[in-house]
């Protein structure tokens, strides 16, 4: 039996038509990895304050998947794409170059010569970091037959250990698409020995079956998306596998009984119309925002409403939500479904809490000036601050950094009502800036300094995160 790998493009492809949140990412990487996937692919880093966490962070809690980074055109970008992802279980390192005449002119303005030579500079500086490099021979399909084998030779002699053949203009039949692999493999003979894969582009609607020729004449790995994509559908590829898997001796890895319902909550949570409005407007069904819990609610009930609202979370993130679910309860006694969703986006699906509150009292008034005395644990140690500043507010960031010894730029701070009425939930944002970087916190409470210091919190950790 043969093994056909899927490499899903969503994280890799998406960014270029929307801005992705970094929960959004990060729960995208997990839902991919809880389907076994063969490997995630990111995009090229270009923020390298938000992206290299970002990529840190899915790098910790990818499991299974191979974590592949795409990297740009430079070798600094090699190096700056493995830094971000060298702690994954399965780290790989991706260079996607065009190969095609109008691809290479217009676009990276170099001629055959030029870019054969980059080809062998970027697989060699890849190797250097990891046996696993894949090389994508963008439009593939329309490069000069000649220099495409040119290329191919040269990125498998640099240490290339897979080659991806791509159809970007999707101009392909199936037969046709047979036919150019199985004579690449008898042009190439290198072919034989690393993962050949093809990207398909579905321009003639013909992606899938382009897919199951090019598997039929050699090629193991298949680009897929979980998500609507100029590329075959991975509910549609697995679907082909599962019918004619058997008869064809192929196999695959995938979790197809969690597919089609994973592929729902990430449409979903991929919609543009949901992103554009309020963070806490979740879009659930009417069954949903009707659901009340209380303070005597179990954490099964309340594991229960968060995947009612679209979340799979895992048993840690599970967990964070529901100490934070409690500390809310036990103040207002009911917790809605808005306010839940709420408490899932600042305690779920975050970078690992270096520092955590665990008290803070704040003396103030109008004939006093504002003191906070702030207690925060890191590493099982207690540590405490007292400070005193021009606002309640003020006074509790100062406290945290004098409990920390360093001083952050306060570059922005938000705090906005989640629900109504007197015992409403608020909702902070604090961005920090540190060495020319942001960082961006969000915490909520009942009250808004403690909203405000859970953002505070938020933000300093991704910083002791990133500087890690």
């Amino acid at each position: 039996m043969k093994t056909v790998q899927l490499s899903d493009i969503t994280l890799r492809e998406i960014v270029k038509s929307r801005a992705l949140s970094f929960k959004e990412r990060v729960e995208i990487a997990r839902t991919l990895d809880r389907l076994k996937v063969d490997a995630i692919e990111l995009p090229p880093i270009r923020d390298p304050r938000a992206d290299v966490l970002s990529n840190k962070t899915i790098a910790s809690v990818v499991n299974y998947a191979r974590l592949s980074a795409a990297v740009g055109l430079t070798e600094e970008s090699v190096a700056e794409a493995w830094d971000s992802i060298k702690s994954a279980h399965r780290p790989a390192l991706h260079i996607m170059v065009p190969v095609s005449p109008v691809q290479m002119e217009y676009q990276c303005h170099k001629k055959a010569p030029a870019m054969l030579e980059l080809v062998r500079a970027l697989v060699a500086k890849a190797r250097y970091y990891t046996e696993r490099v894949e090389l994508s021979a963008v439009d593939a399909t329309r490069a000069e037959p000649q220099f495409l084998t040119q290329v191919l030779s040269a990125a498998v002699e640099a240490g290339a250990s897979a080659i991806t053949l791509c159809d970007s203009a999707g101009i392909m039949t199936p037969a046709e698409c047979g036919g150019f692999i199985g004579g690449l493999l008898e042009e190439v003979p290198a072919l034989g020995g690393v993962a050949l894969g093809v990207e398909l582009s579905d321009g003639l609607r013909m992606a899938v079956a382009c897919a199951a020729a090019a598997v039929d004449a050699g090629a193991a790995v298949v680009k897929t998306a979980i998500t609507p994509m100029d590329v075959p559908a991975m509910e549609d590829f697995a679907a082909y596998l599962q019918v004619k898997g058997e008869e064809r001796g192929l196999r695959f890895g995938l979790r197809t009984t969690e597919l089609q319902r994973a592929a729902a909550q990430l449409r979903w949570l991929l919609q543009t119309e949901r992103s554009s409005g309020s963070p806490f407007d979740t879009g659930v069904d009417n069954t949903a925002a009707g659901i009340c819990l209380t303070a005597g609610d179990d954490i099964s009930e309340v594991a229960k409403v968060v995947r009612h609202l679209g979340y799979d979370l895992g048993e840690e993130d599970t967990a964070k939500v529901y100490e934070a679910f409690r500390q809310i309860a036990d103040r207002k006694h009911f917790v809605s479904t808005k306010e839940l969703d709420a408490i899932v986006a600042s305690a779920a699906l975050q970078v690992p809490s270096t520092y955590r509150i665990v008290s803070y009292v704040i003396t103030c008034g109008n004939a006093i000036s504002a003191m906070a005395n702030v207690t925060l644990e890191r590493e099982g140690k207690r540590l405490h601050g007292v400070c005193m500043g021009d606002g309640p507010i003020d006074a509790a960031f100062l406290a945290v950094e004098q409990i920390v010894g360093h001083h952050y730029e306060l570059d922005d701070f938000q705090i906005q009502a989640v629900t109504e009425g007197r015992e409403a939930m608020g909702s902070a944002v604090v961005k920090l800036r540190d060495k020319g970087r942001l960082y961006s916190g969000n915490g909520i409470s009942t009250d808004v300094v403690g909203a405000s210091i859970r953002a505070y919190i938020s933000a300093l950790n991704k910083i002791v995160y990133e500087e890690a």
